[in-house]
């Protein structure tokens, strides 16, 4: 794994190898992430610049912190498992990026309430298949951690409905997955 643009273009990352299935870990590779931020920047209007990031189920943390590389303000990653904590600090450690990050540590469907400002572009990577995303995606507009109109990056391994409130925009498909954007109409 490596940062594929921005400021830390090229820079790798701590590996998994091939993932850690009992953990969950399973890296969005970088031919999907760089595919992902193609799209960002064309279709979207390139929505990173300036952004405040929220990356839940953060895992090894590749998104945020490749969005960090890319003009972010700050990155807010969600992630409860201790071997991706360890890899995800020591990724940021990397990138040298502790003053423009945050890692909360805890069951991303049970966020609680942000005592800080929202987050404008939200990265969602649960575990394929367990239905995660849903309940943690709730918690967040719950919480008050996803702004109004802000755009959800959604990558599962299948297409899915919306929950209330969020407009699906469109889906793209990378081998075997999705990845759906959102946006937040409240």
């Amino acid at each position: 794994m490596r940062i594929i643009g921005g400021a830390h273009r090229g820079r790798a990352l701590a590996s998994v190898g091939k993932g850690d299935a009992a953990a969950h870990l399973r890296p969005t590779t970088d031919r999907v992430r760089e595919s992902l931020f193609n799209v960002l920047a064309g279709a979207y209007g390139d929505p990173v610049g300036g952004a405040r990031v929220l990356d839940i189920f953060a895992g090894t943390g590749a998104l945020g912190l490749e969005a960090l590389s890319r003009g972010a303000d700050c990155v807010c990653f969600v992630e409860d498992g201790r071997k991706a904590q360890k890899i995800l600090s020591d990724n940021i450690a990397l990138l040298r990026a502790g003053a423009d990050t945050r890692v909360v540590r805890r069951d991303a469907r049970r966020l609680g309430e942000n005592r800080d400002a929202p987050y404008d572009l939200i990265f969602l990577d649960p575990p394929y298949g367990k239905s995660l995303g849903e309940a943690a995606l709730q918690a967040a507009l719950d919480g008050g951690w996803v702004a109004a109109g802000a755009l959800i990056v959604w990558e599962e391994n299948a297409a899915l409905a919306p929950p209330d409130g969020l407009h699906l925009i469109e889906a793209r498909k990378y081998g075997d997955t999705t990845i759906s954007f959102l946006e937040n109409k409240t």
